[in-house]
């Protein structure tokens, strides 16, 4: 998997990887609408609250919050609404598959802009006990201490 130039980013899930351990990530479109993508390339999005559901043979991204345009009328869109991810027939059946597994949740991990087009990056992960999580804090403080000893 190739690094996202960070100038397209446009919303990040840190939470999640403090929440979850991530054993896959997928990229997919989204279909949105004309007001959801001027809000998207405003940066109004928060990834904080999200998932994927599949179902109906679809997947989509629920309770992701993207904020009404501005200059938007009455069409305005519903910040709130589910949105359809864009992924092959295969790769719905694979994240099927894993939300059928107990413990198992696919969350957005990112939200870019790649070619004029909005993607997310969604994650396939395992959910952590309060001591995973207490073990990555611990581990995250030493190699800052490290870094900062030794000037890395």
């Amino acid at each position: 998997m190739k690094k996202e130039n960070n100038d397209n980013l446009i919303a990040q899930n840190k939470k999640a990887r403090h929440d979850y351990f991530i054993k896959d990530t997928l990229e997919a479109g989204i279909a949105l609408t004309g007001t959801e993508i001027k809000s998207v390339r405003a940066r109004r999005v928060s990834l904080r609250d999200g998932y994927v559901q599949v179902y109906g043979g679809s997947a989509y991204l629920e309770n992701v919050h993207i904020s009404e345009y501005k200059q938007g009328n009455r069409y305005n869109h519903d910040p709130l609404r589910s949105r359809r991810l864009l992924l092959h027939k295969k790769e719905i059946a694979r994240l099927a598959k894993a939300q059928s597994q107990r413990g198992i949740a696919i969350i957005p991990l990112k939200v870019y802009l790649k070619h004029g087009f909005a993607k997310v990056l969604i994650g396939v992960g395992q959910g952590k006990k309060e001591y995973d999580k207490r073990q990555t804090i611990k581990e995250r403080d030493q190699k800052r201490e490290i870094r900062r000893k030794y000037g890395i």
